[in-house]
């Protein structure tokens, strides 16, 4: 993943401003999650990864993911996401649907390369999504399988 030298405002916004959208948010109607839909994932979500088997509360990484209409694929997703691991700043590429209620995502750390895959299954109305992150075929046997939770923020329902 590229480095990043400074998040921009709204994502720290965003991240910092959850907890007081979601006391005034009005509550968006439930959608049963194998309903769920690309459109459902528009919008910003909130990202921690922890290692696979550890427990969540041990975060290795954290950062935000913005999902938007992909230009090239009707019923797709493409987006930005920004995440800190390490003490780094790194930002990716990302790309992905959910169909049948399965959620997959491919990453890219230079936009060509697929550098990771996301799968999971979204959760709690479609507002929460949770899987697995692994490393895409070729990259180092050293980087490690990441559970993850995405968490839409409020006021993007």
């Amino acid at each position: 993943m590229k480095r990043h030298p400074r998040w921009p405002a709204w994502v720290l916004c965003m991240l910092l401003c959850a907890g007081a959208q979601a006391q005034t948010g009005a509550s968006a109607p439930c959608t049963d999650p194998a309903d769920i839909t690309p459109t459902h994932l528009y919008g910003l979500w909130q990202i921690s990864l922890w290692p696979e088997g550890g427990d969540e509360t041990a975060t290795a990484s954290r950062g935000a993911l913005l999902f938007e209409r992909h230009p090239e694929h009707a019923g797709s997703v493409r987006g930005e996401l920004r995440r800190t691991a390490a003490g780094q700043d790194l930002t990716a590429q990302v790309s992905g649907d959910v169909t049948d209620g399965a959620f997959n995502l491919d990453e890219s750390d230079d936009g060509v390369n697929m550098s990771a895959i996301w799968a999971g299954e979204p959760l709690d109305c479609g507002r929460e999504i949770r899987g697995l992150r692994r490393p895409a075929e070729g990259r180092p046997a050293s980087e490690p399988l990441l559970q993850f939770r995405l968490r839409k923020l409020p006021g993007w329902q």
